[in-house]
């Protein structure tokens, strides 16, 4: 774009504001303060907010904002490294660049170009190779503990699918589903909380194999359902206004036939 900075120029600016912000005389007294586990959450929630302008459409100009607001978080955390006598935020882009570099041979090597199954069995291989390095032993070493459940949980048992142990089908899985609802169930008369954790626990963690089976993603499935509930509701909510009724006041009858009702008309 004309006139604007260098890529160069606009990162040196942007981290020389972090280092303005956390100046121990003259910053900022919120960003002072603050340590790697105060900022994570940030971090974790602007990660979200860049996929969430991706759903929308994507949304260009909330992408924009919402990447940069994500690179602060890298910036943030580099700057914490810094004064802790860590790494700086040139290690970080050295590290990744050599990362990306050791993983596409096919790219930046002598390695053959590879077609896309290919290429993902080698890195996946590279990425084997770089635990084993790290003393991370075992098919499951490497998922991060902190990931959404749904998504470890698919993940965790990708990983256990690549040395045979996982189910034929996506049938097999329902039948495991069934199985695990039947048990749930037998485990609701005496309704002891941790067992219901449990089993509740066991089920989810089945539908996220059968997302997985059906090429999905289960936090995307999840997503999805939780607008389509959002905007039904929402439906309801305006159906029942119109009648000059509230939700708590309504009932759970005239609820569920204008929940009805919204379902018909998005169908139509």
């Amino acid at each position: 774009m004309t006139g604007s900075p260098s890529p160069e120029a606009a990162l040196a600016r942007l981290l020389s504001i972090m280092a303005r912000l956390r100046d121990p005389v003259g910053g900022c007294p919120w960003d002072q303060v603050q340590d790697f586990s105060s900022i994570a959450p940030y971090t974790v929630e602007e990660a979200y907010e860049v996929a969430d302008a991706i759903r929308r459409g994507p949304d260009v100009p909330a992408l924009l904002d919402e990447l940069g607001d994500l690179l602060f978080q890298v910036v943030y955390h580099a700057r914490m490294a810094e004064e802790a006598g860590y790494f700086a935020f040139s290690a970080i882009a050295e590290a990744i660049s050599a990362k990306m570099l050791r993983r596409h041979p096919h790219v930046f090597g002598e390695a053959a170009a590879r077609d896309v199954g290919g290429q993902t069995l080698a890195w996946e291989a590279q990425k084997a190779e770089e635990r084993a390095a790290r003393a991370e032993s075992g098919s499951l070493a490497g998922i991060p503990a902190k990931l959404p459940a749904l998504t470890r949980a698919a993940k965790l048992t990708r990983r256990a699918a690549r040395v045979g142990f996982d189910w034929s089908d996506a049938a097999a899985v329902l039948d495991k589903l069934e199985e695990e609802a039947a048990e749930l169930r037998a485990e609701l008369p005496g309704a002891e909380p941790a067992r219901l954790k449990d089993e509740v626990g066991d089920l989810l963690f089945v539908l996220a194999n059968l997302a997985r089976k059906l090429d999905l993603d289960p936090e995307e499935c999840l997503h999805g359902a939780n607008a389509k509930f959002e905007r039904r509701f929402r439906g309801v909510e305006r159906h029942l206004a119109a009648k000059g009724l509230a939700p708590a006041d309504a009932g759970l009858d005239a609820m569920e036939a204008e929940w009805q009702a919204v379902k018909a008309a998005e169908r139509r």
